[in-house]
């Protein structure tokens, strides 16, 4: 089961260095629902496959206005 690509959970901190953003940035992200997350005590737990989902979706359009 741990070898299972895709399923390995990374810290708050591991997301952060990938998406090359603040660890604010993810928590953000996870408040927000855009990433999914499992709370062990404090912390939150990040499956590395959904981080992968997220960068899939690409980038949002933003208006300018």
């Amino acid at each position: 089961m741990a070898g299972e690509s895709g399923n390995k959970l990374l810290t708050v901190n591991e997301v952060a260095n990938i998406l090359r953003v603040s660890n604010m940035t993810v928590y953000r992200l996870v408040k927000s629902g855009q990433i999914p997350a499992i709370r062990v005590g404090k912390n939150y737990r990040i499956k590395e496959s959904d981080v992968n989902e997220y960068l899939s979706r690409g980038t949002q359009r933003v208006e300018k206005g």
